[in-house]
């Protein structure tokens, strides 16, 4: 008898996602462009409502449509890739990434206390800080690359439901030990939240390192040409099923869109191919960055020099990812300059584009972030971002020398 030989990670990407045979034999799953569905009868649909076997396998899009399902089991295939029982978890798809980060944290953290990883996605910062505790869900921030920091945390708030961090910070790009936290966690009876957006799980498996839930903009990376809004989680169908989750997005309504979820899923099949070019132009950007008179620091997983780098090393998979943070000598003003100096960089606030996008933390992203949390987070004035698109590499540094001498 043959042994069954485990698909490759570039396989499950272009195949994960499939499900039924589409009646009429479409080679990829079609665009199910509807808000509605038509019941055989009205047993069916009866059944439907009561979710009983036998009954209609659609109702409203909202609550769930096929398109949107492929790209639920193809983003769970991705996540669950190493792991031994990946039949266990589930996908979920919403509108956008802050829609699943939001619904994750209230369907998961109702009545009790979060931590926090204290330089965050300023939106996601800002929910934590603003809306959060009017929900009833108390809130600390803590260095999360400092386990002892957390531990204390922990032991501060024995009524902590979850700990919330990011695979790799934004902007920051600190790494944080996601298999000694999931540890910690457990030990306190709480549950980690892993926001892969930046690492994308060709890089990085949270689940697999001990993460209960892990969560992505799947704007960036997994859409990865700019052309859709969209967020996807996974986590086991029993833990979706306790915290009620998918209540949460079906009354919250922040189920992705029908078109977004078919553009994801397409951009899903080529995501191991891209995420190797962003990672091979991006070690080579931020060697050359490392050496500009201009540029005070640089920060790169990828580098000797950064503070996690052995960290990294030990729980990335193929390279360190296509992201890179820079410390500019000038501050302020001079990434101000930069920014309306580059040409063939887009001057954009998004990332994991196949071309490459620039931006200003301290005068973007992250202007509304309170100065106390970005300051804590190590978010200055200077602090320059960069996803490093698919382009010949040659032509981004090239550009990012002439907008520098001309800053």
């Amino acid at each position: 008898m043959k042994t069954k030989i485990k698909p490759t990670f570039e396989s499950v990407a272009i195949h994960g996602g499939k499900g039924n045979k589409d009646q009429y034999g479409a080679h990829t799953t079609p665009i199910y462009q509807t808000s509605t569905y038509v019941f055989e009868d009205v047993e069916s649909g009866a059944k439907a409502f009561r979710h009983e076997e036998g009954g209609a396998s659609h109702v409203y899009s909202r609550l769930g449509n096929p398109t949107v399902e492929e790209l639920e089991r193809a983003v769970c295939a991705l996540e669950t890739y190493s792991l031994q029982a990946p039949e266990s978890y589930q996908g979920m798809a919403f509108g956008s990434g802050m829609a699943a980060i939001t619904t994750g944290i209230i369907s998961m953290a109702k009545g009790g206390h979060v931590i926090a990883q204290n330089d965050l996605y300023g939106c996601t910062s800002q929910f934590l800080k603003e809306e959060a505790p009017g929900m009833g869900i108390s809130v600390s921030f803590v260095d999360t690359s400092d386990l002892f920091m957390v531990e204390m945390e922990l032991k501060k708030h024995p009524e902590t439901k979850l700990i919330y961090l990011e695979s790799i910070a934004n902007p920051t790009l600190k790494i944080s030990d996601i298999k000694a936290i999931s540890q910690l966690a457990e030990s306190h009876g709480a549950l980690l939240m892993v926001d892969n957006t930046f690492a994308t799980p060709y890089h990085i498996q949270p689940l697999e390192l001990g993460a209960d839930v892990t969560v992505h903009s799947s704007t960036k990376y997994m859409g990865g040409h700019g052309t859709v809004i969209g967020g996807v989680m996974v986590a086991k169908q029993e833990l979706f099923e306790e915290a009620q989750t998918f209540l949460y997005r079906k009354n919250l309504g922040g189920i992705a869109g029908p078109m977004d979820a078919w553009l994801t899923t397409n951009g899903l099949k080529t995501l191991p191919l891209r995420m190797k070019q962003h990672n091979k132009n991006a070690m080579k950007v931020a060697h050359w960055l490392e050496a500009h008179p201009k540029v005070d620091h640089v920060f790169y997983p990828g580098l000797k020099s950064h503070p996690q780098h052995n960290l990294a090393s030990s729980i990335m998979k193929n390279g360190f990812g296509g992201m890179i943070t820079f410390e500019l000598k000038g501050g302020f003003d001079a990434g101000i300059s930069l920014m309306n100096n580059v040409k063939l960089c887009s001057l954009a606030v998004s990332l994991g584009a196949v071309d490459s996008l620039i931006q200003h933390p301290a005068s973007m992203t992250h202007s509304i972030v309170d100065e106390e949390i970005k300051k804590a987070a190590g978010i200055t004035d200077g602090l320059v971002r960069l996803s490093v698109g698919i382009e010949g590499v040659e032509d981004i540094i090239a550009d990012l020398e002439q907008a520098m001498s001309n800053s």
